[in-house]
């Protein structure tokens, strides 16, 4: 599997392929059953957070969002 790529869906969710894992707070992570590509939720309305259900597209979500450069990271004293 390539590099790990995220792609910011315009009113709906956070789509995640390649090879990666996911962990909650405390450090564990999330059984994938193997998935290569995955969705997570921006709008908050998932029943399955951090997953994405579809529960977007009920609520009206709006966001489009376009690549941009960030500025650098501040430096570290």
């Amino acid at each position: 599997m390539g590099e790990t790529e995220v792609t910011c869906n315009d009113n709906g969710s956070l789509k995640i392929t390649g090879n990666f894992v996911i962990k909650d707070m405390q450090g564990n992570q999330y059984d994938l059953s193997g998935r290569t590509a995955i969705s997570l939720c921006r709008c908050g309305s998932s029943s399955n957070k951090p997953f994405c259900d579809g529960a977007h597209k009920k609520i009206n979500f709006q966001s489009t969002v376009r690549a941009t450069k960030l500025p650098p990271p501040a430096p570290k004293v």
